[in-house]
């Protein structure tokens, strides 16, 4: 096929068997198709996309908005592993925004005829749901397949919108099932890429590089009424390359037919997304990551700035079975075989399967593979132990043993700070799952605030907002009327019993106690410096309610949101909802770590990456291929005084020096962390002084103090270390006097040195400057 698609894309589409190996989003909500259905299961599973998802899981539409800039924290749950040796496993976010993309109003499908909507345009039919436009699809169903891709012995339709996956070209909506199935897909796009988690990070310079934020795309344009009129009912029949494309016109060899225009469409625009390893969940668990918390990724909210935008995360997971990046069309062979007479058992290969599973089973070739069953094809019965009868079937099928799942998000508005907020660092704390014990809301989750801890520094905002629905299903469990959602948040009494060291709390405030489900007195409230009026309003949901039965909230709305609040108190605040909060069976409890100091932190890993405090060049900075692996690190600045009275604990001191060049910098890890020798860059901006030392400590101790090279640039100290600690910059009024007076001194021996060297090998020289000097004396003695 004379294709530019011709590529050698990773197939994107993975699992082996008949499974369902599902990826839900619970913050923002996914909705899994879900529209307002009051069931246990979704209405409808081809509303808006393809999911490959359990019916059940997804919430109710409910839609919140963003400030740019904003820090956003995205959970979901994948059931099959990533960052294992059972497969590879891909998982990408991205977001689109456009002015018709809605949530709708009926659980039905968009129609594709547009005779069965409204003014003939379904694109503005707002009863259905939309999220990629019907210009969009009818592109998608008329262009021609990628040929190049690996299929296995799925027989696929003509058009794009037949895959491997989806061999009978079912339509969700108008969703693109080729570029559903593989990324990055080499035509445009709606989607815009925020980050891409993969088992091989080695990919990532590939992933970043191909995407469509940085990378223009082609495509074959016909015009709109050609391909909604001319060439209705038509699939597939729109080239995918340059060359067919500007060859074609439609009707075909018809003298006055319309040519096919091979136009770019520009890149976005924007940074590229950003890469890092997966992080590891076990197979058949769809539930939290290894360290016990969901998996999360904190997004920056763009400056996109709209009103209606959507979010999608696909899980994309290979079997290790065979080479899924490198397998392409040349690898569709279909086994043919021959029974040997008279023998039930024995067949003889015609034809090998371009698949090579012998060499990673141990067979001689692949026709012995491929006469014991070790072909991929569908349900394949394999001959374990050669000469036996000990034969097993697989529960294979080809259209899944390559697989994506997928999960959207309601609508969500990214708005524009207030000029008051310009340059603030604004943290999101919403609340995620739905009414109902785990076993009724499976897969989906129960009530919790998210992020659950959430570190800040005094300064910092706290946006408080969350959605939810009247319509859950009436016999799910919990408070207060059937079938709705309601939060609040108030602060945990204090803490009665001893309970564990309480270690984490000796250098801070602390208020409130998870042990505790009895809530503090509004009359005696602190949580991080808000009003009296903020907490009641959070504590009862009274933004907009007037009276009504509001001791378990049934009267407020769905929809709570407080606006962003200035953080302007320290401390460790423990808070709760009394609404959701039965001590039987659930618990909705959250814990804000707001210090002093500015902090940040982010997770870096092999593809490299930077972060910094807030307004400040004081940060990491670390190299593509320093890490093998993925990390994540924090950072915080301590006072002098803070640090004195921690060394004090310990009985130790700090390094000796004058004075300070800035704060005190910890950054965790403590431990080393670069691959071998490699080093990462830490800069820390200085408030004085340009002569400085830095030392380094273990915050374990504070027991040894390393000196650093380090070199001042433009009032920044920048060093090179292998590990996280205690990093001091000290001055010394004396080293600029010291520097001075060694280099004059050292000028001063080396000139006496030469000298005397010079005129013992030149006596004649040294006659003649004695002379010389005193002629100039005594002229100078007649002038006075």
């Amino acid at each position: 096929m004379r294709s530019s698609c011709a590529l050698l894309v990773l197939l994107v589409c993975c699992i082996w068997g008949f499974v369902s190996a599902d990826v839900y989003f619970h913050n923002p909500r996914g909705s899994n198709n879900r529209l307002d259905e009051a069931s246990r299961n979704r209405a409808n599973g081809n509303r808006l996309f393809d999911s490959q998802n359990n019916d059940r899981g997804g919430y109710n539409v409910g839609s919140v908005y963003y400030y740019a800039g904003s820090k956003v924290q995205l959970e979901w749950t994948n059931q099959h592993s990533c960052k294992g040796d059972n497969n590879h496993c891909e998982l990408i976010i991205q977001y689109m925004c456009h002015d018709l993309l809605r949530d709708g109003t009926s659980t039905n499908q968009i129609p594709e005829n547009p005779t069965q909507c409204s003014e003939y345009d379904c694109n503005t039919d707002y009863r259905y749901g939309m999220h990629e436009s019907y210009d969009y699809y009818m592109n998608c169903k008329l262009r021609k397949r990628n040929e190049a891709l690996f299929t296995a012995d799925q027989k696929l339709k003509s058009g794009a919108t037949s895959t491997r996956q989806n061999a009978a070209a079912t339509r969700r909506a108008y969703e693109c099932a080729e570029e559903r199935d593989h990324y990055p897909y080499w035509h445009p796009t709606p989607w815009r890429d925020v980050v891409v988690m993969t088992n091989e990070a080695s990919r990532c310079p590939y992933y970043e590089s191909e995407s469509e934020n940085v990378k223009s795309r082609w495509t074959c344009v016909m015009p709109f009424d050609v391909m909604q009129i001319e060439m209705h009912g038509q699939t597939g029949v729109i080239p995918n390359n340059k060359e067919d494309c500007e060859a074609f016109r439609w009707p075909a060899n018809h003298p006055n037919g319309t040519y096919g225009v091979w136009t770019e469409s520009p890149a976005r625009g924007t940074a590229p997304p950003a890469c890092r390893e997966t992080e590891r969940t076990r197979d058949n668990h769809l539930g939290n990551g290894a360290d016990g918390f969901p998996n999360t990724y904190t997004w920056t909210m763009p400056e996109h700035i709209h009103e209606h935008c959507a979010l999608r995360i696909r899980y994309n997971i290979s079997t290790g079975d065979y080479d899924g990046w490198n397998t392409d069309a040349s690898s569709n062979t279909v086994v043919t075989r021959k029974r040997v007479f008279g023998q039930k058992k024995k067949f003889l290969t015609d034809d090998c399967q371009a698949v090579d599973l012998s060499s990673r089973f141990g067979f001689e070739n692949c026709s012995e593979a491929a006469d014991r069953g070790y072909v991929l094809t569908n349900n394949p019965v394999v001959e374990l132990f050669a000469g036996t009868s000990v034969s097993l079937r697989l529960a294979v099928n080809t259209a899944q043993f390559g697989r994506t799942f997928q999960d959207r998000s309601h609508t969500f508005a990214i708005r524009r700070r207030p000029s008051a907020l310009a340059g603030a660092t604004i943290h999101n704390v919403n609340v995620r799952g739905k009414r109902g014990n785990i076993v009724q809301v499976y897969p989906a989750v129960e009530y919790d605030f998210v992020p659950n801890s959430l570190q800040l520094s005094k300064d910092d905002y706290v946006h408080f907002q969350w959605t939810g629905s009247n319509t859950n299903p009436d016999n799910n469990d919990g408070q207060g009327r059937a079938g709705s959602d309601r939060s609040n948040v108030v602060l945990q009494s204090e803490q009665v019993y001893d309970e564990g060291t309480q270690a984490f709390y000796t250098d801070v405030s602390k208020y409130g106690h998870w042990g505790r489900s009895y809530p503090k007195h509004l009359s005696d409230v602190q949580l991080l410096g808000l009003t009296t009026e903020d907490l009641t309003t959070l504590a009862i949901l009274n933004t907009h309610q007037y009276g009504g039965e509001m001791s378990e909230l049934d009267d407020a709305g769905t929809y709570f949101d407080l606006g962003p609040r200035k953080v302007t108190q320290a401390g460790v605040f423990h808070y709760m909802s009394t609404r959701n909060n039965n001590f039987s069976n659930r618990s909705q409890k959250g814990k804000l770590i707001s210090r002093e100091q500015l902090m940040a932190s982010d997770a870096i890993g092999w593809n490299g990456g930077n972060f910094s405090l807030s307004g400040k060049s004081t940060g990491v900075y670390i190299e593509r291929g320093v890490l093998n692996d993925l990390h994540r690190f924090s950072m915080e600045e301590w006072t002098i005084e803070q640090t004195r009275v921690k060394l004090a604990q310990q009985n130790q001191q700090l390094p000796e020096g004058d004075g300070f060049g800035s704060d005190v910098l910890v950054l965790y890890p403590k431990d080393k962390v670069t691959v071998g020798d490699s080093r990462f860059q830490m800069k820390i901006e200085l408030e004085s002084g340009h002569d400085v030392a830095v030392y380094r400590t273990s915050s374990d101790n504070y027991a040894t103090w390393q000196k650093l090279e380090a070199e001042v640039h433009d009032g920044v100290v920048e060093f090179a270390t292998d590990r996280g600690g205690v990093y001091v910059t000290r001055t010394s009024k004396n080293i600029g006097m010291i520097v001075g007076i060694s280099v004059g001194c050292g000028a001063f021996v080396l000139l006496v040195v030469g000298s005397a060297l010079y005129f013992k090998k030149h006596p004649e020289t040294s006659t003649s400057l004695i002379n010389s000097a005193n002629r100039t004396k005594r002229a100078l003695q007649g002038r006075v």
